[in-house]
């Protein structure tokens, strides 16, 4: 038997297992992914300050994920993350590592679903590079992404110039999409899986301008752990990329409200996208066989503890927005909440599951279809947050439970030695107090610092020889010296940007 008759055997007996256990029709699923939305940003998560109307509805018609992270929080490595299900050091693609590689392209949750019936749409921001592929359009039936970090003039996406007269910025653009793929998928009678991956609220900011007078003239409460003062706790390491001097170049310091009025402004128009979409599945008869998950690549910074943008540990940038909404589920409609630990590496396995697929091996992730049903479920003890994008002294390893969460700073030179950073999030939301030092704390640390080995013991078995990712088992070693660890006084040779990453600079460096 040739291998495509024995892929096409396998298949027909996945297609017969489906549809024995969904019946006749498998769901539809809308994934919507944000471009550094943090919780801040979102009425369901509790702030008054900020207009999300459609964003809250589908927080009351689902279940809202409390204790959600990106377990990186940059847009190249998230998104590939969110594809595959597996971490970053398993992907193997980030800014200044690489593309990545066909055959881990091949196990992502859109090339599986299409594989299996699904007609499959996309558009926005692809994020990453397959190589010898580029974006992939021609793996899914309707291409609306582009490269790069595509453009806010619609005009300027090439695959969605066709909708720039009537929708000039493109995030509305991406409801339209939306409106056109649902219909297709109901034209042609299939399930689909339609994914938009917005620009907004990325920067520069540019809002969509018909929304001005949305957040015109309106100040802005401050978090608690607004400002440099409120960051003298944390790090040196972390103090040394581009997020600490962005507090002051992007001026949260001296003109907050007009920045956050830009920033929740590109949110509202993801909010009004997001009806376009709802309003579409009711009218073309799907709404009640459509699951949507709603969150964003990672999240952002805006002045907590005086740094900006995203990339660092610290909840502001790794915890997102997690909606999902199963008309089908017994949560439908009940304004649940789930506290259970979540990560970007398990949409692919969720998003496989609703279909009826198994997850490959290879995903780290798991199902969160379990907690829709009883969303105080637990699905895991443990996630790890990685960071190896941007200056040396800032890459790092993180280990979270729903209570705590625990870095190693691995970084030392004349200016710094490494250190150790502890916060009992239960307690401490807005990681105020670093209770690595502290006697009370002394045997929740010895544990993480245990969860922490167990993270990285992973890491050094399951890298990917390439792309440079071997080098951080010695880096994150908390056992061995830094004296031992060959940091140079140059940048390692890894961390060069590669032509993969100097693209991704010149259109628009960081994700």
């Amino acid at each position: 038997m040739s291998g495509v008759v024995k892929r096409a055997a396998v298949l027909a007996i996945v297609l017969g297992a489906v549809g024995q256990a969904h019946g006749a029709q498998r769901p539809n699923v809308v994934f919507l992914l944000a471009d550094d939305q943090n919780v801040l940003s979102v009425g369901a998560y509790g702030n008054p300050e900020v207009k999300t109307p459609q964003i809250d509805r589908l927080a009351r018609d689902g279940v809202i994920f409390d204790r959600h992270y990106n377990t990186t929080a940059i847009c190249m490595a998230s998104r590939a993350s969110v594809f595959t299900g597996m971490y970053e050091y398993k992907t193997g693609t980030n800014f200044s590592h690489g593309d990545m590689r066909p055959e881990v392209w091949r196990k992502s949750y859109p090339v599986l679903l299409r594989e299996s019936g699904y007609l499959t749409a996309f558009a926005g921001k692809f994020g990453l590079v397959v190589q010898g592929r580029g974006i992939c359009e021609g793996d899914f039936d309707i291409w609306g992404g582009g490269p790069g970090q595509t453009e806010y003039a619609t005009a300027k996406n090439k695959s969605m110039a066709r909708y720039a007269k009537r929708y000039p910025h493109s995030t509305l653009s991406y409801g339209a999409f939306g409106q056109d793929a649902i219909r297709e998928a109901v034209k042609q009678d299939k399930p689909f899986c339609l994914s938009i991956s917005f620009k907004a609220p990325h920067k520069p900011a540019t809002p969509d301008p018909r929304f001005n007078d949305v957040y015109a003239g309106k100040t802005f409460t401050k978090p608690a752990n607004f400002g440099r003062a409120a960051g003298a706790h944390l790090s040196e390491q972390s103090k040394q990329g581009r997020q600490y001097p962005r507090f002051t170049e992007w001026k949260y310091d001296t003109d907050y409200d007009a920045e956050m009025a830009k920033y929740f402004q590109q949110v509202y128009a993801i909010d009004v996208a997001l009806g376009m979409i709802r309003d579409e599945l009711t009218t073309q008869g799907v709404a009640d066989n459509t699951v949507i998950i709603y969150t964003s690549d990672n999240g952002y910074i805006c002045g907590a503890h005086g740094y900006a943008s995203k990339v660092l540990p610290m909840e502001e940038s790794s915890r997102v927005p997690l909606i999902i909404y199963d008309p089908r589920s017994p949560s439908a409609g009940r304004r649940q909440r789930s506290p259970s630990l979540t990560g970007n590496i398990d949409f692919a396995p969720t998003i496989l599951g609703l279909a009826g697929l198994p997850a490959p091996d290879n995903m780290d992730g798991v199902s969160l279809l379990p907690l829709l049903s009883d969303p105080d479920q637990e699905v895991r003890q443990q996630l790890a947050f990685i960071n190896t994008f941007d200056k040396l002294p800032t890459h790092c390893l993180s280990v979270l439970t729903k209570q705590w969460k625990y870095t190693y700073w691995w970084y030392g030179d004349r200016q710094m030695q490494p250190t150790e950073e502890l916060f009992r999030l239960s307690t401490d939301p807005l990681e105020m107090t670093n209770l690595a030092g502290s006697a009370e704390a002394a045997a929740q640390l010895e544990a993480m610092r245990a969860r922490y080995d167990t993270e990285l013991a992973a890491w050094k078995e399951q890298a990917t020889p390439y792309n440079n990712y071997q080098k951080y088992g010695l880096l994150f070693d908390r056992s061995i010296p830094i004296e031992q660890k060959d940091i140079g006084a140059k940048k390692p040779a890894g961390d060069r940007p590669n032509a993969a990453a100097r693209r991704a600079a010149r259109a628009g460096a960081e994700g």
